[in-house]
């Protein structure tokens, strides 16, 4: 019920499978126990905290949020989806998770295993589903209060564990993205500049030549591109 351990979660579990955060979320805490943990520690022990779990500018958001919880809310998670969106990385489902997990709100929430059980129920013979279509349904299938957590879970685990092996509704929604391979892809040259950058300070022509060693694929242009990508966050 921790809504700083809930927000956490919901932020590392944006794009990166279960498994992974199971195993990263205990050390990750263990580093950062509290909001103004995170907020008071150095952005590159952060970031290097966050390593292994992709996606980097989330430890970036992340750590900016928890600033903004201690300087605007007095250490304390807002209890408002609006409010919460405002905060750096956190969108309409994640600001309406945290609320459901951590505090009991009866917030309708869209995520990709409640998703595929509403296609697969009630859109059988329709080929393009959008969530404005899904998200009256969920509302129309809200427990009390007190059951919101348990009929979450209970749904995100029917839509992982039960439905059929080779069928994917999710295929069918207007949202549906194939992720691309990470490797050879621009996310892997950010990882690998950051991941250069927290082992050791280099100058920028320098780290270009040795991110272009690893990357020969990418030219120096387009590593110097992925730099100033980086820069602007």
């Amino acid at each position: 019920h921790d809504p700083y351990k809930i927000l956490v979660s919901e932020v590392m579990l944006q794009q990166t499978q279960v498994p992974r955060v199971m195993e990263k979320f205990p050390s990750f805490l263990k580093r950062f126990p509290t909001v103004r943990a995170l907020a008071a520690a150095p952005l590159n022990d952060v970031l290097r905290e966050w390593q292994g779990m992709g996606y980097n500018r989330r430890g970036l958001y992340l750590k900016r949020a928890a600033e903004i919880i201690v300087a605007e809310y007095d250490g304390k998670v807002p209890q408002s989806p609006e409010l919460l969106e405002r905060l750096p990385g956190i969108g309409h489902y994640t600001a309406r998770a945290i609320c459901t997990f951590a505090f009991g709100h009866a917030s309708s929430l869209i995520e990709t295993n409640i998703r595929r059980v509403f296609i697969r129920h009630f859109f059988n013979d329709k080929e393009t589903v959008r969530d404005e279509e899904i998200l009256p349904l969920v509302k129309q299938t809200l427990p009390s209060k007190a059951k919101i957590r348990d009929w979450y879970w209970a749904l995100m685990d029917y839509g992982s564990l039960a439905i059929p092996k080779g069928e994917n509704p999710n295929k069918r929604s207007a949202h549906y993205v194939r992720q691309k391979p990470f490797e050879g892809s621009r996310r892997s040259v950010r990882a690998l500049i950051l991941r250069t950058l927290l082992a050791q300070p280099l100058t920028e022509t320098k780290l270009i030549t040795f991110v272009g060693k690893s990357a020969p694929k990418f030219s120096r242009e387009e590593i110097k591109d992925i730099i100033r990508e980086i820069k602007k966050e």
